[in-house]
């Protein structure tokens, strides 16, 4: 029997995140690099978003999704950074063995001494939802409908209805609308969307398609293929306003109620999990396995690609780190939370040891803010106050702490107090 082959770092995932922290642990001196993707070409979900919008803080000029994807696959080519594509990776091991399997290859064993999880996240589905009425075909995500027009070059309807405002369900409302489908509306089942405001502008508002806030689809109607969908208003508790029942006349139902981030490979190694469904991580992104790093929309959902390829630098910085032994794995450890408003913060606790200069934590809110203090409070002293006019559950919001002000303490807390 050969021998089984060691890299440094395997990176599983060749998108935005993964290329992102291959790159920054090739910049820092890790050479021996595997990327693993199942895709046919590195690039993810980036590859179908021909829209613009993408780069703006990363580059600093509009891209379109392969615009940007092209810029790190040009930059990996330029190194000596390992990729497999059609690769799929069944499983690894806290030991960091890891198992995949191509046409080429057939199913593979190799080891790493490091492992950057960039596996992205997965759309809600019609089960996930409990979607009533008839099961036919013409129900689809969002995500599939953006496939099959950008990539397929399929129109996968001409009379299309939306739940979610998410921001792929926003743009593909304006993209369906481009090539010649009538969009009939969005409902969105929470009193404010879900998406940003720039793409509810640019996406519903310049064509005229209508949003119904606190509406949800209640019933799908057809024989074979989607023949109408009844969407109704729901109350607080989102229980169905009686007599708000619309009908409208539909070929397609496309859905767009939500993201998840994908880590059924940590979760089957026991790794501990967080409130995002990530990976819980500390200041260097590494997971509750020692070696094994997460990051990008396998850790929490972003808004911007440009937050995903940032954040996943600083993952391949920490797996660089720690390949060179110069991580502090030890020291007293700091829990961060979020309290009153906060539904999550990223990364979810920290060393202040293996802090330089500073650390960015990522949060989100669990509902619209307007003229509010976010508060920072190491246990119970206020370190910090910021005065934002405004915050939206579907825009992360990013804190950027100085070492100098963070203290040793048990519990980091980023809260939002209202006046």
């Amino acid at each position: 029997m050969s021998e089984v082959r060691t890299y440094d770092l395997v990176v599983v995932g060749g998108g935005s995140a993964g290329l992102a922290a291959a790159l920054k642990a090739y910049e820092n001196g890790i050479e021996d690099i595997l990327v693993l993707e199942k895709e046919p070409c590195l690039g993810g979900i980036l590859q179908q978003c021909i829209h613009n919008g993408f780069g703006l803080h990363t580059f600093k000029e509009q891209l379109s999704g392969p615009e940007y994807a092209q810029r790190f696959i040009d930059k990996v080519k330029e190194t000596k950074i390992q990729y497999k594509l059609k690769s799929y990776v069944v499983s690894i091991s806290k030991d960091k063995d890891v198992y995949y399997s191509n046409d080429e290859e057939g199913f593979c064993h190799i080891k790493a001494r490091s492992i950057v999880m960039a596996t992205g996240c997965t759309e809600r589905t019609p089960g996930a939802i409990m979607l009533e009425g008839d099961r036919v075909a013409g129900i689809m995500t969002a995500g599939q409908a953006q496939k099959y027009l950008n990539i397929d070059g399929y129109l996968v309807g001409k009379k299309v209805f939306i739940l979610g405002s998410g921001d792929i369900g926003l743009i593909m409302a304006r993209r369906m609308t481009l090539e010649g489908a009538k969009v009939m509306g969005v409902a969105e089942l929470m009193p404010y969307s879900n998406g940003l405001s720039r793409n509810i502008a640019q996406c519903l508002n310049d064509f005229d398609i209508p949003l119904y806030l606190s509406h949800t689809v209640k019933e799908v109607r057809g024989k074979d293929h989607v023949e109408k969908v009844v969407i109704a208003k729901v109350d607080e508790r989102f229980n169905y306003v009686p007599d708000s029942e619309m009908i409208f006349d539909v070929d397609t139902l496309i859905l767009s109620v939500g993201l998840v981030p994908y880590n059924i490979i940590l979760e089957n190694i026991g790794t501990q999990m967080s409130s995002t469904r990530g990976a819980y991580v500390d200041e260097n992104y590494q997971t509750s396995v020692e070696g094994i790093f997460a990051c990008g929309n396998a850790l929490h959902v972003h808004d911007l690609v440009d937050y995903v390829s940032e954040e996943s630098s600083q993952a391949g910085l920490g797996a660089a780190k720690y390949l060179k032994g110069e991580l502090n794995l030890t020291g007293d450890v700091t829990k961060t939370v979020g309290g009153n408003g906060v539904s999550y913060v990223v990364p979810q606790q920290y060393r202040l040891d293996n802090i330089e200069k500073d650390i960015v934590f990522k949060f989100r809110v669990r509902k619209p803010y307007h003229n509010v203090k976010v508060v920072v409070k190491a246990d119970d002293k206020v370190i910090r106050t910021i005065v934002k006019p405004h915050m939206l559950p579907a825009e992360m919001e990013m804190l950027k702490l100085k070492k100098e002000i963070l203290e040793k303490a048990s519990v980091l807390t980023i809260e939002v107090k209202e006046d």
